[in-house]
């Protein structure tokens, strides 16, 4: 019945397909371009790792969303190879469902997993992330690294955010962040950080976003990946820095100096404390290496 519905759908036109599809039947209609049953049958098993955990539709699917799925696939143990399989498909489908009219393709700025290194390694140490907000000389650039920084946030969430989000608080203030399925977290940003924010702020409304472009529309994530890679070539940093990397730092840093970590848990809004627990073990205070002798 499915197939006569898919075959029904592919003879009507774009606008009809937006209408008429439901998630499963997308993805039927974009497995028949594959020639070969074994890929088939991969690729349906990849989209449905993401449609298991998704609570929409993927026509409602956004950014975040993808990007959460794939911090999840990170952690699930999977091997890297199937996670970067998986993360592919994603982004081919969506392009095909851009192309047939079911939904936009959310999908673009997905960056697949490369032979990463281990989080350890993807850890810079606090002096390298001070010289790369000294040394970066635009302004709005400046502030960019420093909240992505100490907020801790997500490309996707810095992207999101508008003047309204930002609240003070005595001499220094807060912001709201809005993440997947409506969940809201606040984080409180030092009195340095948050000073910054007025000279960029100007005669922007409510509703404007921070870090806006040139059109006065939020920065897109390729853009901030970009100005991130490029603080860290200017700070002399050798390793292709991304905007994620910041985001470990600020949780590494903190449990160094001794945060809870139920607090870093809930600023950098992890579902679970044992996704926190990560950076305890990948920067360990103490080892009984120590009590040996060689």
């Amino acid at each position: 019945m499915e197939q006569v519905h898919i075959r029904r759908v592919m003879e009507t036109s774009q606008p009809a397909l937006s209408k008429s599809l439901t998630s499963q039947g997308a993805i039927e209609l974009w497995l028949r371009r594959q020639r070969c049953s074994a890929t088939r049958s991969v690729y349906r098993r990849d989209m449905g790792r993401l449609t298991t955990t998704l609570d929409k539709t993927l026509a409602d699917t956004d950014p975040l969303d993808l990007e959460l799925f794939a911090e999840k696939l990170a952690e699930s143990g999977l091997a890297p190879i199937s996670q970067g399989r998986t993360l592919a498909a994603i982004r081919s489908f969506f392009r095909f469902a851009e192309r047939i009219g079911y939904c936009r393709n959310v999908a673009a700025g997905l960056e697949l997993p490369r032979s990463e290194p281990a989080l350890s390694e993807r850890i810079i140490p606090q002096e390298d992330v001070r010289r790369m907000i000294e040394l970066e000389p635009e302004g709005r650039n400046k502030v960019l690294l420093a909240v992505l920084y100490s907020a801790g946030l997500r490309v996707s969430e810095l992207c999101g955010l508008r003047w309204r989000n930002l609240q003070t608080r005595g001499d220094a203030g807060q912001i709201l962040i809005h993440g997947k399925g409506g969940r809201t977290r606040v984080v409180l940003l030092p009195a340095g950080v948050w000073g910054q924010f007025a000279p960029l702020k100007g005669t922007a409304g409510p509703d404007a976003p921070v870090f806006a472009s040139r059109s006065g529309k939020p920065l897109e994530r390729s853009r901030v990946r970009r100005i991130v890679r490029a603080a860290s070539e200017r700070a002399g940093i050798a390793a292709e820095v991304s905007s994620h990397w910041l985001r470990h730092a600020h949780a590494s840093h903190a449990l160094d100096r001794g945060a809870p970590i139920h607090l870093v848990q809930a600023t950098l809004g992890h579902r679970s404390v044992a996704t926190t627990s990560r950076y305890l073990h990948a920067r360990p205070g103490e080892s009984s290496a120590g009590y040996l002798t060689v």
